[in-house]
């Protein structure tokens, strides 16, 4: 790895017209291409769409939901296990009697069938974004039907995607009035981003809380039994497990998945047998408990202290978020069906049963789950309920994994290892993450020990996640769907009313462990803030200094430096334009590629892009510069991940714009306003529209092919060579046909084009030192120099996140003053 060191600081070279949108305004022309090579016109698209009738695929379905038992319901499952223990914790202890045992349960009932049944069920999961779900999903459909996205590098030809669009095309007055106004302040945008990271941040805090709360729940059966195990001894078991569970992470969940269904499946059953056997035997009565009037008889009763125990009641729908957020993973079909049929019904009756059973032993609520089962079937049910509680830790754990990732997409968490475990999309592994979140559950597991004080903090985080999800629910209805702002205001008054009472009631247990979650997500807000501040400053600061049209002209086709054989691949997050790297390199060391490629890795507000749209190419300047630009395109749950051919991918898509250019004149007339030309899509397929004859070898055979590489930099790239022979990537060497009746100056262009990949490939990027000016207020020099800079330095280099080898790695050192 070479490293040149640049510095600098001085005026702007090029000022765009507007930075308002971020560089949107420079716009790119598309021509795009369909799946069988036709030209599709320009601004049309392709769209598959979903099926209206998902019943009728009735296996796939039932396949889903019940695999959907171990990976989105292990949480909400096991809540039995502390709900009643925490509602009657604190002053409703004065309260315990048969009427108050009723009114809880009518509580729960309710609390169930309204938010998770028939808000998340049957409303939240129909605003799916291509199938994906969580607080993402609904900002990312937002974005694209309306400018509330603050991301920088955004293009008009990320709208050509064929993932794009959603929604009704109908408009009313009032709903464009609301979106212009929201659209023309900037804050009004600033302000929605804040409450979509502060979901997110509050959904990895209960990656901290769930484990603690559901394992040390699970093992509290153990003291039950054995009267000389100590509260300590508990604690320290679940902390054995809680570090076993975060270290089997890296193997993926893929292994283990099939496990996890029949486990919950067999959870589920059992607590609904165990609940219908309490009822039977304890009190039937407790059925007439399902009509409303036993909740205003329980807050007539209990008054202040009862709305301070919704906190506890809170904690029976904890975890249902995670149904919308892992909804990419299934089908929103699928998890209706396993909810409204399996888990709904049994949850209900094990609370019922717990009802019954603690109306008849009000001395047994301390410890209800465990002394409501009966004694013949205990220890078996102990080893079911850790299990489950296991599962339900893994979930929350994985979900954590992917909000990291889909915030790190977005440009608003800093650059952490992703490793993925399987083949299907979504199953990650983040390393950093997994033992940062392993070494603050076991704090928050020895710290507190309870888990009252922990389930205070974990239905804080729960319902501030639900109460925003209800607030971007309104934006979808109104921006998405086109509904009417009536019915979006009572959707929006009617849960908020009900989510309010329990927030406010858990917002009063702050200082009793609420302040927990508090404290982990304005924690993790910050970073996320500071992230996004410093490299949308950045990103301005590159905008601003680009390499001027007049300045690239002038060199003439040399670029005045002498061009060497190879290609030089210069990364940088411009869209458009010639980035100042490029300048600041030929400034220093007069000498560059023959062939030049612009770079620009992006991530677009859709959570998938299909291979054949993920290449945009096109040309910068005239055809004898030999300078192109490519734009990769990923969506925000996209793996990238370096798939072993990336140059080849690379050289390929060139090859076909090459070929595509000379019969459409209209793509190498450079726009008006910059440098670039039009630019086409391009598939990523090596084997379609090639003009190439592709050899496909493996690496050691290719030793006898000639190359003007030196012998002394084979050898050094020979000492990176691990040895693994499984894993080497297969040389693939591009011929052109020997009469192809090929045009002779597009023919000359892919001689070069493959001289030049023969010569070597030479990866260029940044690497950036970003500094507050001297004229910065203290606080934009702390954010800079102290926060921003600290992060930087401690997260993944950019060539790391992009897997590009080190060897073939030239690194530019740069000042950025902002």
């Amino acid at each position: 790895m070479y490293q040149v060191g640049i510095h600098h600081e001085g005026d702007s070279l090029e000022h765009p017209p507007s930075l308002a949108d971020g560089g949107a305004n420079e716009s790119i022309d598309t021509v795009g291409k369909d799946g069988k090579g036709g030209q599709t016109p320009q601004g049309k698209r392709k769209t598959e769409v979903p099926s209206k009738f998902p019943f009728l695929n009735i296996s796939r379905n039932l396949v889903l939901a019940y695999q959907s038992l171990g990976v989105v319901y292990g949480d909400l499952s096991t809540s039995p296990l502390y709900v009643y223990r925490s509602v009657f914790d604190g002053k409703l202890q004065d309260y315990q009697s048969p009427e108050t045992i009723f009114g809880a349960f009518s509580l729960i009932f309710w609390t169930i069938t309204l938010i998770p049944l028939l808000k998340y069920v049957f409303i939240v999961l129909c605003a799916d974004d291509n199938g994906e779900g969580g607080s993402f999903a609904l900002y990312s459909l937002l974005c694209r039907h309306a400018k509330f996205s603050l991301l920088p590098n955004q293009q008009a030809a990320d709208e050509e995607l064929s993932s794009y669009k959603y929604g009704y095309s109908g408009r009313s007055t009032a709903c464009l009035q609301l979106k212009r106004f929201l659209e023309k302040h900037k804050k009004s945008r600033t302000v929605l981003l804040v409450i979509v990271l502060l979901a997110a941040c509050m959904v990895i805090g209960d990656g901290v809380l769930t484990p603690a709360m559901s394992v040390i729940s699970s093992m509290s059966g153990i003291q039950a039994a054995a009267d000389h195990l100590t509260h300590d001894g508990v604690v320290f078991l679940s902390c054995i497990i809680l570090v076993g569970l975060f270290a089997l992470q890296h193997s993926g969940t893929h292994r283990v998945g099939f496990l996890f269904a029949p486990i919950v499946l067999i959870w589920l059953i059992s607590i609904m047998i165990i609940g219908l056997y309490n009822t039977i035997i304890w009190n039937p009565k407790i059925v007439s408990a399902l009509s409303p009037y036993y909740i205003v008889k329980f807050f007539r009763e209990t008054g202040k202290d009862g709305w301070i125990s919704l906190g506890g009641i809170l904690l029976s729908v904890a975890g249902t978020e995670a149904m919308y957020a892992d909804l990419g993973h299934f089908s929103a079909f699928s998890m209706r069906i396993t909810f409204a049929f399996v888990v709904y019904p049994c949850l209900v009756i094990q609370y019922m049963g717990q009802a019954a059973f603690l109306s008849k032993n009000l001395d047994s609520i301390p410890n209800s789950f465990y002394s409501s089962i009966p004694d013949g079937v205990y220890w078996p049910v102990f080893v079911i309920a850790t299990l489950a509680a296991i599962v339900g830790s893994q979930s929350i754990i994985t979900a954590t994994f992917s909000i990291v990732k889909q915030c790190n997409s977005l440009g608003c968490f800093p650059r952490v290892k992703i490793v993925h475990t399987s083949k299907h999309k979504g199953q990650i592994y983040v390393p950093e993450i997994n033992w940062i979140l392993m070494i603050l559950t076991l704090v928050v597991a020895i710290g507190f020990q309870d888990t009252t004080l922990i389930g205070n903090a974990y239905g804080l985080a729960c319902m501030t996640v639900m109460f925003i999800t209800t607030f971007l629910m309104t934006l979808v209805i109104i921006f998405v769907w086109q509904r009417s702002l009536v019915f979006a205001a009572a959707f929006l008054l009617f849960f908020w009313f009900i989510e309010g009472l329990y927030l406010s009631s858990a917002a009063i247990k702050a200082p009793q462990g609420g302040w927990v979650s508090l404290l982990l997500s304005f924690i993790l807000l910050a970073v996320m803030l500071v992230w996004h501040y410093g490299t949308r400053k950045k990103y301005k600061y590159d905008l601003h200094n680009k390499v001027p049209l007049k300045w690239i002209l002038g060199l003439g086709p040399s670029l005045g430096i002498v061009r060497v054989p190879g290609i030089g691949l210069i990364y940088s997050e411009l869209v458009t334009g010639v980035p100042p790297i490029f300048s600041h390199f030929v400034t220093n060391l007069p000498a560059f590629h023959n062939v030049v490629v612009f770079i620009c890795v992006k991530s677009v507000p859709v959570p998938y892009v299909s291979s054949d749209e993920r290449f945009l190419i096109g040309r910068v300047g005239p055809k004898p510069y030999r300078m192109y630009r490519c734009i990769v395109r990923y969506g925000y749950k996209d793996a990238q991940q370096d798939t072993g051919n990336f140059e080849d991918l690379l050289i390929q898509s060139l090859a076909e714009f090459i070929q595509m250019e000379s019969v459409e004149p209209q793509l190498s007339s450079p726009n008006s306003s910059s440098l670039d030309g039009r630019m086409a899509v391009i598939s990523t397929n090596l084997q379609t529209h090639s003009p190439f004859i592709i050899d496909d070898e493996d690496f050691e055979t290719c030793s006898t092919i000639q190359s003007s590489k030196s012998l002394t930099l084979q050898s050094v790239r020979s000492s990176y060579d691990d040895g693994n022979h499984e894993n080497r990537k297969r040389r693939v060497r591009f011929n052109l046909p020997e009469n192809s009746g090929m045009d002779p100056e597009v023919r000359d262009e892919l001689i070069d084009l493959v001289q030049a990949k023969e010569a070597g490939v030479a990866y260029i990027m940044g690497h950036s030192y970003v500094k507050a000016r001297r004229s910065s207020s203290c606080w934009k020099k702390f954010v800079i120099d102290v926060a921003y800079s600290f992060l930087r330095k401690n997260c993944r280099a950019s060539a790391v996140a992009l897997n590009i080898p080190h060897i073939s790695l030239i690194e530019v050192g740069m000042i950025y003053y902002v």
